[in-house]
């Protein structure tokens, strides 16, 4: 900028000073003309009157010849019929290269003075009338342009030359330090902007003048200041974003236009293993049976909607939500959304099994009900055997459904906290000698119960009663020979009971699920529903503890509860 601002201030300068030139010039040669003009006009005036003296000398051709060499002019005189008195060339002048001398002539006999400029030179042409008596003679004067007048005329326009020359320095050598203190200013300005790119938004920028370069730096700085304030803000917003991204149970993949991830939360790796999910590396073409890779090109075509999906493996079910880019926010990231629904799908498959089995459980004992109540009405109230046989199925299918009913709502209970119950010290040595005294195991098993004196645990007395009593009923109802163990013993801050017996144990897929709701491993017990493990876990849960089985075919069954001590209390 330096340069060129410094050659424009010398143009400027030279096309001023050289426009003045031209000004002064003309009005120079036309005032030069105008003097040079009136002095051959004088000059010819008095040849006129020296010529008129002369006219009747003999050498008057000689003295008109003198007269104009001592006043500097081509003297020529004529006569009326327009015949050259005098010699054909004077002063080195010929008569016949004067330009308009007819004119002269002709107004000189007419009694008229005729003045011009003519020629290239700017020489003056004069015509003028002289009185010979009654007839007029005609004087021609041709005054040549003094060479005072071209010397002065070009030492003015040497000077003009060289004040533009002067002119011209002086303006580059202005413009070049003008230039220079802007070009400095603006490198500095420049420099502050540099740093603006490179994310320096501390270092400040202040104007020295408060002219236009200096309110650009103003402003640069205001900017500055606040892209300082909205980049702090964006960052804490984002830290924000991805530790809130970090915590979700869902994971989280952002994806570029190439394919490359941008951003994956820790679930995301964690269910994408063994992919690499690192920032900038390639999406995986494939996960589980998804073309993943596929998917989120998908994503990325124009006019692409939300997509979702869904993925199973053994037995985890994984649903995924793809969200094409925001058009209208200049966004140009998929976000893919995975979620571990395996949880839920169990609970709606448990829920849609516990509706099924419900219903199959009520309506054997509604079937046998109704079965009677057909075999009454069709005459067998009449007969007293049939009649007592007939209301005994009635009564024991209606304790059935008693005891279906008072489990479900237990189990309900229990699930849905409705009554949270009150925990106290209770002893456990009683209640477990209770539940032993209780049982009617098979002919030749014997039960123990091997718990020290006065050790107690925190629970509800009645709910631990029924979970130790379902553990001990399954227990019996297994067994056919050997022993049933119930001990307790303290670890720490909770107290374990164990029931252990000496029955075929179970295989691995129906250990899996005997605490299934209605699920019953072997032949179908008429008594029972498949609900009383199902209820030991709920209350178990109820009471803050854990119930755990340990199991082999044939190896026997030990079912373990864990129950917070007395001492938990006080912690």
């Amino acid at each position: 900028m330096r340069w060129w601002l410094a050659l424009a201030f010398a143009v400027v300068a030279a096309a001023t000073a050289f426009a003045v030139e031209a000004l002064f010039t003309r009005h120079a040669e036309s005032a030069l003309q105008g003097d040079s003009r009136d002095t051959a006009i004088g000059k010819a005036v008095n040849a006129a009157f020296a010529v008129e003296a002369a006219l009747h000398r003999p050498d008057f051709p000689g003295a008109v010849e003198a007269i104009g060499k001592r006043r500097g002019l081509a003297l020529f005189v004529l006569g009326p019929e327009g015949r050259l008195l005098t010699a054909p060339r004077a002063l080195g002048v010929p008569w016949r290269a004067i330009p308009h001398k007819e004119l002269a002539v002709a107004s000189a006999l007419r009694g008229r003075r005729f003045v011009d400029v003519v020629g290239r030179q700017g020489a003056t042409l004069v015509g003028l009338s002289v009185r010979d008596g009654a007839v007029r003679r005609a004087v021609v004067a041709y005054a040549p342009q003094p060479r005072a007048y071209a010397a002065s005329l070009s030492i003015f326009r040497r000077e003009v030359l060289r004040a533009a020359l002067w002119a011209s320095l002086l303006g580059a050598g202005i413009g070049f330090l003008i230039a220079s203190l802007i070009a400095l200013r603006l490198r500095r300005i420049a420099a502050a902007a540099l740093r603006l790119e490179r994310g320096d938004f501390d270092a400040p920028l202040e104007p020295r003048f408060r002219d236009e370069v200096g309110q650009l730096a103003e402003t640069i700085s205001r900017m500055s200041e606040r892209l300082r304030q909205s980049f702090a803000a964006l960052g804490a917003e984002r830290d924000q974003l991805g530790r809130l991204l970090e915590r979700l149970h869902d994971g989280v993949i952002t994806v570029d236009r190439d394919l490359h991830v941008e951003f994956a939360n820790a679930r995301a790796r964690r269910l994408l293993e063994p992919a690499r999910l690192d920032p900038g590396a390639p999406l995986p073409g494939q996960w589980l049976d998804l073309p993943l890779r596929d998917l989120a090109a998908h994503l990325l075509e124009a006019g692409a909607g939300v997509a979702e999906a869904r993925v199973a493996a053994d037995e985890w079910t994984y649903a995924l939500v793809g969200i094409p880019p925001s058009r209208a926010g200049g966004d140009e990231s998929a976000v893919i959304v995975v979620t571990d629904i395996s949880e839920r799908e169990r609970q709606e498959r448990a829920e849609r099994e516990f509706v099924a089995n419900a219903a199959h459980e009520l309506r054997t004992p509604l079937a046998t009900i109704a079965a009677a109540v057909e075999q009454l009405d069709a005459g067998a109230k009449e007969i007293p055997a049939q009649r007592d046989r007939f209301l005994g199925h009635i009564r024991h299918e209606c304790e059935r459904l008693g005891r279906l009913a008072r489990a479900l709502l237990v189990l309900a209970r229990a699930q849905t906290n409705a009554e949270r119950p009150p925990l106290a010290p209770v002893e456990l040595r009683p209640l477990l000698t209770a539940v032993a005294d209780d049982l009617d195991p098979r002919k030749g098993v014997v039960v123990q119960v091997q718990c020290a004196p006065g050790l107690t645990a925190l629970t509800e007395r009645t709910l631990a009663e029924q979970v130790f009593s379902n553990i001990a009923v399954n227990a019996a109802k297994h067994t056919a020979r050997g022993k049933i163990v119930i001990r307790a013993v303290a670890e720490g801050r909770s107290v374990r009971v164990d029931v252990s017996d000496t029955g075929p144990g179970m295989p691995r897929a129906t250990k899996e699920r005997i605490f299934d709701r209605f699920y019953r491993a072997g032949a179908r017990d008429e008594d029972g529903f498949g609900l009383g493990l199902s209820i030991v876990r709920e209350a178990v849960r109820a009471l803050g503890g854990v119930v755990e089985v340990d199991t082999r075919p044939g190896a026997g069954t030990t079912v373990s509860v864990r129950l917070p001590a007395r001492e938990a209390i006080a912690a």
